[in-house]
């Protein structure tokens, strides 16, 4: 089964209750964006979003540029379903991130557990240069740390710390790491680093 088949039959077979990542309020996430002092036109990507509902969150607070990507059209569908009307008012793009050719740039380039799942170098480079093309502001990274899980969705994941996050994204200075206990809505722990990040200047 090819990446986009795994993550499809996912969101047809499980509700947001019965995976791991579910949260119903994405305040890590929220805080660095709100740190960043941004205006409401500013143009934020949220990368693997799937049916997350920080996009809810964004629209709430009148940010008016907001963009989710996902490899699964059927969590792009939920979260359009959830959404409503507002729906109309978010930029839905359906495609695997190290496939992704980007149309414009973003101020804020945010991704809670996508990066993780890329394992192999390759895969990892592609979405640095990708990065560095499209990310022109600030970058939110949020992965299992070396206290997190291995795995997730069957899948295997990789794992980082702050110094291997910062290493990675060499076209941007670290702005603050910090780590968090996500409690999935069945009651397990899994531990996340989040890092932001500033586009370093030429």
């Amino acid at each position: 089964m090819d990446k986009k088949d795994h993550w499809e039959t996912v969101y047809e077979t499980k509700n947001p209750d019965e995976v791991s990542w579910t949260q119903e309020i994405p305040q890590t996430s929220l805080d660095f964006i709100h740190s960043f002092g941004l205006d409401k036109t500013s143009k934020i990507i949220d990368v693997g979003g799937g049916d997350s509902k920080l996009v809810d969150f964004l629209l709430d607070e009148g940010f008016e540029n907001v963009t989710v990507l996902d490899i699964s059209g059927k969590a792009i569908k939920r979260a359009k379903e959830r959404l409503g009307d507002r729906a109309q008012k978010v930029k839905w793009i359906e495609s695997d991130i190290t496939k992704f050719k980007p149309k414009e740039t973003y101020d804020v380039w945010h991704d809670r557990a996508t990066f993780h799942f890329l394992t192999e170098s390759n895969q990892i480079q592609t979405y640095v240069e990708l990065t560095n093309k499209a990310a022109v502001g600030y970058m939110v990274l949020g992965t299992f740390s070396e206290n997190g899980p291995k795995k997730c969705s069957g899948l295997d994941i990789k794992q980082y710390n702050e110094q291997q996050m910062e290493a990675t994204f060499k076209g941007f200075d670290k702005i603050e790491c910090k780590t968090e206990d996500h409690i999935t809505p069945f009651g397990t722990t899994q531990h996340f680093i989040f890092c932001s990040f500033k586009r370093k200047q030429d």
